[in-house]
């Protein structure tokens, strides 16, 4: 169990527990991911019950494109919410923010990663990293659970808002959990230092040099990073479902299975980077990936044996899928993204100085996560639809990764050994307070 007690000044002193600290960030950001992939995992369903009949390409297309705008409307939230972080505090915003459910993300990983020592910071944030998978698997388990239960017409009736109705009352549990927590002592002592920022917006958006940096950071890591991200998991689903017409049971199944396998990976990449950096195992997967996905999606075509109707189209639901080698054909993928996505917030911690953090690490990750990950579907989706050709809409992932993989590894500089406790004194380690004594809020 780690604990640290951080002194500053003459009176000051912090004494928290890590384990706490991570669990009470991760459990806000897994809702949030949740609620967000309630909707994209029902995307299918939601476009033969609720739009009109008649172009089922058109229909799915628009659902997607719902999901979509949801993604597109982040970076605005981060960059208020982020305001208020760098203004006021990490702790009001992340209460802020769970309470109304907007810019989760950034908050999360910034309060781990300034609770966390300088050489283990990537294995701190990396289990932040696996709250968006987790948010996945829990839509996945709910919904699954809950038109097993209740059939598919009362499903398709009321019953699909059961899981919606259901974040309500885990938001309510992360609330709780969360008004316990206190100001990351990095960013107390910061301001108790006169160092914070009184203008964020203006500190981190305000410059040419400012917006370079966040438009490097962008194309040279997040970009990527989304969009392996959301093939390896979204798109996988929605090829099985829609392109390959496995029920969706099986495709639950086989997504959700691959990842419970891969999950632990977050945390290993994680404390991988603090030892030999972030942009190798970050680049790196996007690289893999770009390369593997042809070979991959081409031996889930082959394992899903598909039946086509008298149209010549997909038969929905009419697939006999062999689960196992599926099961491994995504679990490969979500491997993949536990690579570029275990050590990206420690990367973004350390990109940027502590007084801007909040606002300038939220810009190119919703940027990235919301508008190229965001839209992977959709984009993928559409180019299959408008040529016919079923690996077609891989191309965009692709393209967007390997740009990354250039642009990173001529441009983005490491930042591992980067100490952002120097910033403020740097470390200062001492034992708990011993029982009985008092520690000033």
């Amino acid at each position: 169990m780690a604990s640290i007690a951080q002194p500053v000044g003459e009176r000051r002193q912090y004494d928290y527990n890590l384990p706490f600290v991570i669990g009470a960030s991760a459990a806000g950001t897994t809702i949030e991911w949740y609620d967000f992939y309630l909707y994209g995992v029902l995307a299918v369903f939601f476009s033969e019950h609720f739009f009109p009949p008649g172009n089922d390409a058109a229909n799915l297309l628009a659902a997607l494109a719902t999901f979509g705008a949801g993604f597109a409307v982040r970076p605005f939230g981060a960059v208020f919410f982020g305001r208020i972080g760098d203004l006021v505090g990490r702790k009001f915003t992340f209460v802020l923010t769970i309470s109304i459910m907007g810019g989760e993300y950034g908050g999360a990983a910034i309060y781990v990663a300034e609770h966390s020592p300088d050489n283990k910071r990537g294995f701190y944030t990396s289990w932040i990293q696996t709250t968006a998978t987790l948010g996945l698997l829990l839509a996945l388990a709910v919904i699954a659970a809950t038109r097993l239960t209740l059939g598919e017409d009362t499903f398709g009736d009321w019953g699909w808002r059961i899981p919606f109705l259901l974040s309500a009352v885990l938001v309510a549990i992360a609330l709780y959990i969360r008004l316990k927590l206190r100001e990351t002592p990095l960013f107390a002592r910061l301001k108790d230092s006169g160092k914070s920022s009184s203008q964020p917006l203006r500190d981190s958006l305000g410059t040419g040099k400012a917006w370079r940096l966040i438009l490097l950071v962008l194309i040279g890591m997040t970009a990527g990073q989304a969009v392996v991200w959301y093939t390896g998991q979204f798109y996988a689903l929605f090829f099985l479902q829609t392109v390959q017409g496995v029920k969706f049971v099986d495709s639950y199944i086989i997504v959700g299975t691959a990842i419970v396998l891969a999950t632990p990976f977050f945390v290993f990449f994680g404390w991988l980077s603090d030892r030999i950096g972030r942009k190798p195992i970050i680049l790196g997967g996007c690289l893999v990936a770009a390369i593997a996905y042809l070979p991959i999606y081409n031996l889930m075509n082959t394992f899903s044996h598909r039946t086509l109707g008298a149209d010549g189209k997909v038969v929905v639901g009419g697939a006999s899928p062999e689960l196992l080698p599926l099961i491994a054909l995504v679990f490969i993928q979500v491997v993949l993204v536990t690579a570029v996505y275990g050590p990206i917030a420690a990367f973004l911690v350390e990109f940027f100085p502590a007084k801007v953090r909040y606002t300038s690490l939220s810009v190119p990750y919703h940027l990235g996560n919301g508008w190229f990950g965001g839209f992977v579907p959709l984009i993928a989706t559409a180019i299959v639809t408008a040529t016919g050709n079923i690996y077609a809409g891989l191309a965009y992932p692709i393209i967007v990764a390997l740009m990354t993989v250039v642009v990173g590894t001529l441009f983005i500089r490491e930042t591992f050994r980067n100490r952002i406790w120097d910033e403020v004194g740097g470390e200062q380690e001492t034992p708990l307070p011993q029982p009985g004594t008092v520690t000033p809020a």
